[in-house]
C-alpha cells in the first residue's frame, strides 16, 4: 500500500526459532502397535491350546493398553522431547512376556509335576501383571519427580553406600537354587536387590568417573600399542574387581558379578577413552572367574554343566549333573527350527518351572524359532542403541556416563542371560528384562528406562533462546 506524503512506514520483522519436534505422536503410534501385537499373540495361544479365543483377551488388551497409555501421557506431559522408541519397545517386550508366562501357566505337565512334588501349581501371569503395574507406577514417579537427572550427581557417595548394602544383604538370608541373591520377606515373598543395585551403582560410577576421569586418562608408558595406566590409578578398577569376586564367592552369583564389573569397565573406557582399560578389565575378569570357578563348588558345577550339558543322560551319571534344564533348553532351540512350532504348540515346559523365568528365552526359541528369537534380540538391541544415542546427545558429562552405564548394564544382562540359556557362557541366575517372570526385574528395569527417558528429554530439548538484544528487531523505513 503506498504511503501518504510526509509520513514514514515502519516494517518490523521478528526472527523466531522453531525447536525440534517432540515425536510424541510417533511414540503413540508405535505404542498402539506394541499393544496390538501381544494381543494377537495372546489370541494365537488360546486358539492353539483350546481352539477358541481366550476369555480374558479383552481384559488383557485393555490392561496392557492402559499401562502403556498412562506411561505415554506422563512422558508427553513431563518429558515431551524424550526418545520416542524406548517406551513402545519396553511395552512390547513386557506384553510378549505376559503372553508367554500365561501360556506356560496352562501347562498340564507343570501342574502334574507340582502335584507330584507335593504343592499346588500357582499361575504366574496375574502376579507378573501386578508387578508390571508397579513398574509403570515407579516409571511414572521417576518421570514426574526427577526434574533433572543431574540432581542424582549430588548423591554419588550415598548411592555407593546404598548399593553396597543391597549387595551384601542377601548374604544374611537363606539361599535359593544354590545362590544367595534374594532377600526373603516372610508372607510377602522375596526381593532380588541386585536388580536395583545396578541402577544405583551406575549413578555412583557416573559421579565418580566424572570427577576422576582426567587422572584415570593419564598414561605412564606405552606397551604393545596400548597406553598403560599409572599404578596409582589402578585402585578403582581393582576395588570393583574385588567386589565382583566377593559377590561371586559369598553369594555364588556369577551373573551379578559379570554385570557390575562389565558395566564399570565400559563406563571407565567411555570416561577415559583408553583401550587399555578394556584389556585390563577382560584379563582381570577372566582370571578371577577362572580361579573362583575352580574352587567354589556351586560355580564349578555351573561351569561343568556348561561344558557338558548332556552329561545328565550318561550312565552312570556324574555327581555334579543334577538337572537336565540346560539340555532341555538346547533341545527347545533345536526343535524350534527357523520359524518355530507356533504359539502354544511347543514343549518348553519340559524345562520345568524355570521355563517362565531363567529359561524363558528358550521357550521363545522353540515356539517362535530362530526368526522370533532374533527379533526379540533385535528389540533389546534397539533399546541399547537408543540408550547409547542418548548418551551421545547428552550435553553434560554426568548424563553421558549415566546413560552409557544404564545402557551397558541392560545390554550385559541380556547377553549374560541369553548366552547362558544358549550355551555360550555358564548359566547365571539372572532373568531376561521385561520378559521373564519376576517382580524385582520388571520393576527395576522400568525405573532404568525412566531415567534414560529423562536424560534423553534433556538432551533433545532445544536450548533456551538467548536474551533479546537491541538489534533483535530489524526496522526498515520506507520513504516516498
Amino acid at each position: 500500500m503506498p504511503s501518504s506524503a510526509g509520513s514514514n512506514t515502519t516494517a518490523t520483522t521478528t526472527i523466531s526459532t522453531v525447536g525440534p519436534p517432540s515425536r510424541r505422536n510417533t511414540e503413540l503410534a508405535l505404542l498402539a502397535f506394541a499393544v496390538i501385537l501381544p494381543c494377537f499373540a495372546y489370541a494365537n495361544v488360546g486358539l492353539a491350546l483350546n481352539g477358541e479365543m481366550p476369555s480374558g483377551m479383552l481384559g488383557y488388551g485393555l490392561g496392557l493398553g492402559l499401562l502403556g497409555g498412562v506411561g505415554h501421557l506422563v512422558v508427553r506431559k513431563f518429558a515431551k522431547y524424550a526418545d520416542p522408541l524406548l517406551l513402545p519397545l519396553a511395552t512390547l517386550l513386557n506384553g510378549l512376556g505376559l503372553v508367554m508366562i500365561w501360556r506356560l501357566d496352562q501347562s498340564e505337565r507343570l501342574a502334574r509335576l507340582a502335584k507330584a512334588q507335593g504343592f499346588t501349581f500357582q499361575p504366574s501371569a496375574p502376579n507378573q501383571l501386578m508387578f508390571s503395574a508397579l513398574g509403570i507406577a515407579l516409571f511414572v514417579a521417576v518421570v514426574i519427580f526427577l526434574k533433572d537427572h543431574r540432581i542424582l550427581q549430588r548423591y554419588t557417595y550415598i548411592s555407593m553406600v546404598v548399593a553396597l548394602v543391597l549387595l551384601v544383604a542377601p548374604v544374611f538370608f537363606p539361599g535359593k537354587f544354590g545362590a544367595k541373591i534374594w532377600i526373603v520377606i516372610p508372607g510377602l515373598g522375596s526381593i532380588q536387590p541386585g536388580e536395583f543395585a545396578k541402577i544405583i551403582l551406575a549413578i555412583f560410577f557416573a559421579g565418580y568417573l566424572m570427577v576422576k576421569r582426567d587422572a584415570l586418562a593419564l598414561a605412564s608408558r606405552r606397551f604393545m600399542g596400548l597406553y598403560l595406566p599409572r599404578g596409582r590409578d589402578l585402585g578403582p578398577i581393582v576395588a570393583v574387581w574385588a567386589l565382583s569376586l566377593v559377590i561371586l564367592v559369598f553369594e555364588t552369583d556369577l551373573g551379578s558379578s559379570l554385570l557390575f564389573f562389565g558395566m564399570f569397565v565400559v563406563m571407565l573406557y567411555v570416561a577415559t577413552e583408553r583401550t587399555s582399560w578394556i584389556v585390563f578389565g577382560l584379563l582381570m575378569s577372566a582370571g578371577g572367574a577362572a580361579v573362583v570357578g575352580s574352587v567354589e563348588p556351586h560355580v564349578k558345577v555351573r561351569v561343568m554343566a556348561w561344558l557338558h550339558p548332556f552329561a545328565v543322560y550318561d550312565n552312570p551319571r556324574p555327581s555334579w549333573a543334577t538337572t537336565e534344564q540346560i539340555a532341555q533348553a538346547l533341545f527347545a532351540f533345536g526343535s524350534g527350527g527357523v520359524f518355530g512350532t507356533g504359539w502354544g504348540q511347543g514343549a518348553s515346559d519340559l524345562i520345568q518351572f524355570a521355563a517362565n523365568s531363567d529359561f524363558i528365552f528358550a521357550s521363545y526359541g522353540e515356539e517362535l524359532g530362530l526368526a522370533g528369537a532374533m527379533a526379540i534380540l533385535l528389540i533389546y538391541g534397539l533399546i541399547v542403541e537408543r540408550g547409547v544415542r542418548t548418551a551421545l546427545a547428552a550435553r553434560d558429562p554426568f548424563g553421558k556416563l549415566l546413560a552409557t552405564g544404564l545402557s551397558a548394564a541392560f545390554g550385559i544382562q541380556v547377553f549374560v542371560v541369553a548366552g547362558g540359556v544358549m550355551g555360550l557362557i555358564p548359566l547365571t541366575g539372572m532373568t531376561m528384562p521385561f520378559l521373564a517372570a519376576g517382580g524385582s526385574s520388571v520393576i527395576a528395569n522400568w525405573a532404568l528406562l525412566a531415567i534414560l527417558i529423562k536424560i534423553s528429554d534433556t538432551a533433545r530439548r532445544p536450548a533456551p533462546a538467548p536474551a533479546p538484544s537491541p538489534d533483535a528487531e530489524m526496522t526498515q523505513v520506507v520513504r516516498p
